[in-house]
């Protein structure tokens, strides 16, 4: 199995924003939109904004497959469900570090429980 290089990892994780383009039923890609992402330990996480009523996260459920880029990475990926409680527990820390330059109305709906149930490990193939 693929995974991330050190090097990915870091240039992913200082990225202010990711572009996702998760692939449809068709297996043609949905445009890519700007998400955020962070990191913990050697894996990747995103989550919708609107939590599983997002486009791009309803999408993402149905094929699992998609494309990212961000930081100069460009890399097709597998989409993980998570849904571990003490994971979310520092994926909302690491949303609240990252992005804590930003107002409570951007941060706070990325740490509400509709985002954490839309938690996706980033997972490259």
């Amino acid at each position: 199995m693929p995974t991330w290089t050190d090097d990915e990892l870091s240039r992913i994780e200082h990225a202010d924003e990711l572009h996702i383009a998760p692939l449809r039923g068709d297996g043609t890609p949905r445009p890519a939109i700007p998400i955020w992402v962070v990191r913990d330990g050697d894996s990747l996480y995103v989550r919708s904004y609107r939590g599983p009523q997002g486009a791009w996260f309803r999408t993402a459920q149905g094929s699992h497959e998609g494309h990212i880029s961000a930081g100069g990475v460009d890399r097709d990926v597998t989409f993980v469900d998570e849904s571990d409680p003490a994971l979310n527990e520092r994926i909302d820390a690491a949303y609240r570090a990252k992005y804590r330059r930003y107002s409570a109305a951007y941060v706070d709906p990325m740490v509400s429980a509709p985002a954490r149930d839309s938690t996706l490990r980033l997972v490259p193939r």
